[in-house]
């Protein structure tokens, strides 16, 4: 969410190339974060549930990440401008994502331990409190202080030279400090004993999610690097920068899907020893479904609009036509995390491996074929491929391994219908709202039509 309420301010004040900088060095804070995690959080809900010793799991986990962390953290410094060097990045950007990424590593736990034990509210609070602070931030140093700077002489101290980007990092640096301040309380509770048995089942159960996540962040951030490593220099960047800015419209779809994920999986684990699991499995898939095909299609259809309030330099919108293409992209990615419960219950997470090599190697041949002809369009592309094919992989090794009745004709016609009104609305009929909206009205019949009597009975109370 904090990078699309950022969108406005970066697209305004920030030039496409330094907004394509900026969306490079997140790509790479994408695969070193789940590096840093290394499935331990998975690991964390699946034996936290499954051990009779919650603390042990506790403290075995915090213990493990504790000391990776900071020895990443102190190797990482260390390297600095050995990595500068590698990845074209300025050093002192990269000391300070050391520090964020130290700092994210250490709330990982924290942050389970919340949703393992159903308390939201705090888990909410600390959250939109990091957004806040970071969006708040990003403002003040952005917009703000070099103006004030004029009246108050003291925060001319503040104010550098082509600092722009280092204010971006300092305002999340800020936010992700205070968040750990805000959980230390965890650490002072934590029994610290490390159960070695515990830690190798943990692990063993941990590394394919690795893997797994290690290939998600090559699908979803890659192609950011290869379009700055296989266009020209003088293009790249720019490049990038417009890709990544109308990307950001497809967060509407990721917000959904990660907000449904973050609820939904705890419960997934919770609810896999109930003999009715695969039936309820299956409704929560089919209504995900018919809610992602509606934001696909609503977004597609009032994209036009949207944009003017999200990218606020026209010198962006060249890459809106990327938009229906990444919708997809993430909500098909969305219906692969709701069909991977299969491995997660089973303990088969290497089944999750395999299936995101698919799909991260899938992204690298196209991106290298489709890049140099059809630069951004091929990266988007490229990920609807990657995200399609997880998705597809996921339901057909789920079948043999831990059958769920999937309504296949609901899914199937409720994301035909979608992908159809999207393909009229945006490539045949240009967004033509006499058309485009009465399509979107007309699938929300249809929608109602076919689910009105199961909605009925979840949402009316029995009586008493």
């Amino acid at each position: 969410m904090l990078s699309f309420l950022l969108v406005p301010l970066y697209t305004d004040l920030l030039p496409t190339d330094e907004y394509g900088k900026v969306s490079i060095i997140f790509s790479y804070f994408v695969l070193f974060n789940v590096i840093l995690a290394y499935g331990m959080e998975t690991a964390f809900f699946r034996f936290f549930n499954k051990e009779k010793d919650k603390d042990s799991v506790v403290s075995t986990s915090t213990i493990s990440l504790l000391i990776s962390s900071f020895a990443f953290f102190a190797l990482a410094l260390a390297l600095k401008d050995q990595i500068a060097l590698l990845t074209d990045i300025r050093a002192d950007y990269i000391q300070l994502v050391i520090w964020i990424l130290l700092l994210d590593a250490l709330v990982i736990i924290p942050f389970a331990w919340l949703r393992a034990n159903e308390r939201p509210i705090r888990y909410s609070v600390i959250k939109i409190l990091n957004v806040a602070v970071n969006l708040g931030l990003n403002v003040f140093l952005l917009k703000f202080l070099i103006p004030l700077s004029e009246d108050f002489s003291g925060l001319n101290r503040f104010v550098f030279e082509d600092y722009e980007i280092n204010y971006i990092f300092i305002s999340n640096l800020v936010a992700s400090a205070l968040t750990l301040l805000l959980l230390l309380s965890f650490y002072v509770k934590v029994n610290y004993r490390f159960n070695l048995h515990l830690w190798k089942k943990m692990m063993k159960y941990a590394l394919p999610v690795l893997v797994a996540g290690v290939a998600y962040s090559i699908n979803e951030t890659f192609d950011r690097i290869l379009l700055d490593y296989l266009l020209p220099k003088d293009l790249a960047e720019h490049m990038v920068g417009v890709y990544s800015a109308c990307y950001k419209l497809a967060l509407f779809m990721t917000l959904f899907a990660t907000a449904f994920r973050l609820g939904i999986e705890p419960f997934f684990f919770n609810y896999a020893e109930n003999k009715n699991a695969p039936e309820t499995y299956a409704r929560i898939t089919k209504f995900f479904v018919a809610f992602g095909a509606v934001i696909l299609l609503a977004v597609i259809v009032f994209v036009h609009i949207l944009k003017q309030f999200i990218i606020l330099d026209t010198s962006y919108w060249e890459a809106i036509k990327i938009v229906p293409i990444i919708l997809l992209a993430n909500l098909c990615l969305g219906i692969y995390h709701n069909l991977s419960v299969w491995y997660k219950i089973t303990d088969r997470t290497k089944f999750g491996a395999y299936i995101s090599i698919v799909g991260a190697v899938l992204t690298l041949i196209l991106n290298f074929i489709l890049i140099p002809k059809y630069n951004y369009m091929g990266s988007a592309v490229a990920t609807l491929a990657a995200y399609g094919s997880m998705m597809i992989l996921s339901w057909y090794f789920g079948r043999k391994y831990y059958p769920i009745p999937y309504n296949l004709k609901k899914i199937g016609t409720y994301l035909s219908i979608s992908i159809t009104f999207s393909i009229l609305s945006f490539y045949v009929f240009d967004s033509n709202y006499f058309i485009s909206i009465p399509l979107l009205l007309l699938f929300l019949v249809i929608l109602y039509a076919s689910e009105k009597r199961e909605l009925k009975n979840i949402i009316s109370r029995p009586k008493s």
